[in-house]
């Protein structure tokens, strides 16, 4: 950790200062805590994270990563997506001492108590406005799940569903 002869002036300063494996995301330039998932919320993740896994690592399309992971979208903020999926030809966005420097390809998000409203709100908008090509929100307690991709610069819905997950760029289905 660094130390600072002056106070941090932004909230990317600030959230420059955290100690590694905080669980603390800038959004709209606030630090945003939040406590460790639950057993549920990382069931759901891991099911999820398998399949995609497989996926990506027998076609070899590219990086699959999960939370905790900085994803540094812009200067006003960073995110801890629960999975993020970077495409091959988009890897050099990845910084394997940092995070991921830019929106990856693919972002999932398991929506628990504390996250639900930014994840649903603030941090949508924003993946949609940096390039995000396919975003999913999963509500682990529900199972209730819906799935945007990006067609023209914004966010179409490809449904709502129960207990799967249609994974449009894989052509993928994951029940959970």
């Amino acid at each position: 950790m660094e130390t600072m002869v002056r106070p941090p002036r932004t909230g990317m300063e600030a959230f420059e200062l955290m100690p590694e494996g905080t669980l603390c995301q800038l959004i709209n330039d606030t630090l945003v805590m939040s406590p460790a998932s639950t057993p549920n919320h990382q069931r759901v993740l891991s099911l999820i994270y398998s399949r995609i896994l497989n996926e990506v690592e027998a076609k070899n399309l590219g990086t699959v990563l999960f939370s905790p992971l900085d994803v540094y979208i812009n200067d006003k903020n960073v995110f801890q997506p629960d999975l993020a999926f970077i495409a091959t030809e988009r890897e050099a966005i990845i910084n394997w001492d940092k995070g991921v420097m830019g929106a990856p390809d693919l972002v999932i998000e398991i929506l628990s108590k504390g996250n639900k409203k930014y994840d649903l709100n603030e941090k949508k908008q924003t993946y949609e406005q940096s390039g995000v090509k396919e975003y999913w929100v999963v509500d682990p307690k529900t199972k209730w799940c819906e799935g945007f991709v990006l067609q023209n610069n914004q966010f179409v819905s490809l449904g709502e569903s129960t207990g799967v997950l249609h994974i449009k760029m894989f052509n993928l289905e994951i029940a959970f």
